[in-house]
């Protein structure tokens, strides 16, 4: 499906109450036609705990056809639901692109690590112990012999 199809389809429902859950969406916007998803985000940030935690607050309603969509926002929009005044809109697509994972930083992509992180020793980045020390000698070879002469007199 098309991503700017399937987003005037889908309608954000914000401002819910903590004992709102998929099946109170799913039953009170089915009246305005067949409903494909529910996604109701959890707050939670480990995947193992996600059956714990409460969600964020908002969903994601879509619906079959665009003019379901239209209805459910034009009757559910500032009304209360689970005593509380929710906000109905049409759903934006993220200004950010998703790459596989949500929340993932962006150097955990393979993409963006082989355009732009560089192996340490051309990054100037951590050098291994021994080349420090070569580096020090190299850099001073007066320390040594100074050091050398003070012990023989």
């Amino acid at each position: 499906m098309e991503e700017g199809t399937r987003t005037k389809k889908t309608v954000f429902v914000g401002n819910l109450g903590e004992e709102v859950n998929e099946s109170h969406l799913y039953e009170t916007f089915s009246t305005f036609g067949d409903i494909i998803d529910v996604q109701l985000p959890s707050s939670a940030t480990n995947p193992n705990l996600a059956a714990e935690a409460k969600h964020r607050g908002f969903a994601f309603v879509t619906f079959a056809a665009v003019s379901d969509a239209q209805d459910a926002i034009d009757n559910m929009d500032m009304n209360e639901f689970h005593e509380k005044v929710i906000r109905c809109n049409l759903a934006k697509p993220s200004k950010q692109p998703v790459q596989g994972g949500g929340n993932r930083a962006v150097w955990e992509s393979e993409d963006w690590l082989k355009t732009y992180a560089k192996p340490l020793h051309q990054s100037g980045g951590v050098r291994p112990q021994a080349a420090i020390q070569e580096g020090e000698k190299s850099a001073n070879p007066e320390t040594e012999e100074g050091e050398e002469a003070m012990d023989d007199s």
